[in-house]
């Protein structure tokens, strides 16, 4: 199998690389990614001298690009990663968000259908759907209607519609993930878990907005890989399929006091600030279908992949505290104050 992985330098994309070409030494990789803040080659070390894996630096917004890299490698599967992916961020400045997630979604599938590539994969995320109220059984599933309230949720369900509608009009055979919130090695530290076990090892209290009490659905980033290889192998071309890790709610508030007491630190370490504008309350993902369809579950219970979260953020000190530059305390200022 040839694949091109888009965004193959950020978090989600480079754990999956690294997972592939374990599992499946003999394919080839195409990694195309723009190397935006959040996009990082060190992520590749250990794999950058691996003959399967061609790094390009380039913008999936870039037509030519994207088709040259199709054509010429003999593309057969798109596995699309590349996005602005920081709600945060989205609300300071829409514009890379719908360039990035909606242009570049569009340039894939126009080089997609063009070359006739046999599979294109398309990573979504629960944020689509909108807000659950608190404590409440109800959870988002396939059938749930899409009501995106912040920029980033907006422009990826214009993604989604997008890739469906490929399917629907040219025939090009896609699937569709929408995974809840990751976590894992190789998280820009602007994300609330790696924020938070980063900002205690530096002996920073941890923002928390509003109440604390908002509530997402947590999943530990190798099972997220595991579930798109098998919807690769085994999903059925136009399904979408939900990926969740948790199977009981947890407030954000609760997950930073989790952390704190698994580094041994005391509460006095959370400090409330400000809520962010149109923040969602809850995410619950229902992902019974990829269970019962493809036989997939989540390996690692929250607990497990916290505690290896803790444990590879510490033995990376200089991995992330180059991240943390001028420019990221600029942002956090700007964000926390």
């Amino acid at each position: 199998m040839i694949l091109l992985v888009t965004g193959g330098a950020g978090f989600i994309g480079s754990n999956f690389i690294l997972y592939w070409l374990k599992k499946y030494p003999e394919d080839k990789i195409i990694n195309l990614d723009k190397l935006t803040y959040a996009g990082n080659l060190d992520n590749l070390k250990s794999i950058e001298k691996n003959p399967n894996h061609l790094f390009i630096k380039g913008d999936i917004c870039n037509r030519d690009l994207v088709n040259s890299l199709i054509k010429n490698n003999k593309v057969n599967t798109v596995v699309h990663f590349a996005a602005e992916s920081h709600v945060d961020r989205s609300i300071l400045d829409p514009a890379p968000f719908i360039k990035t997630n909606i242009e570049g979604t569009y340039v894939l599938l126009e080089a997609a259908v063009k070359n006739k590539v046999a599979k294109f994969h398309h990573i979504s995320t629960d944020e689509v759907f909108g807000t659950l109220e608190l404590n409440s059984k109800e959870k988002f599933n396939e059938k749930t209607p899409y009501d995106p309230r912040s920029p980033y949720s907006a422009s990826k369900a214009a993604s989604d519609h997008l890739v469906r509608a490929y399917h629907i009009t040219f025939g090009l055979p896609i699937t569709i993930s929408n995974c809840s919130n990751n976590f894992g090695p190789f998280q820009f530290p602007e994300k609330v878990i790696a924020l938070a076990i980063t900002n205690i090892i530096e002996d920073k209290k941890v923002p928390v907005y509003g109440d604390g009490l908002y509530v997402r659905d947590w999943l530990y980033v190798t099972d997220h890989c595991r579930a798109i290889d098998l919807i690769l192998k085994k999903g059925i071309s136009g399904e979408t399929y939900f990926v969740g890790g948790l199977t009981r709610d947890i407030s954000n508030l609760d997950v930073i006091k989790i952390i704190i007491k698994l580094m041994g630190k005391d509460e006095s370490f959370v400090q409330f600030v400000k809520d962010r504008p149109g923040h969602d309350r809850r995410y619950a993902i229902d992902w019974r279908k990829i269970k019962n369809e493809l036989g997939w579950s989540p390996k690692h219970d929250f607990d497990q992949g916290l505690k290896l979260t803790v444990e590879w953020y510490k033995k990376n000190l200089a991995w992330w505290k180059k991240l943390k530059n001028a420019k990221f305390q600029d942002y956090y200022q700007l964000q926390y104050a």
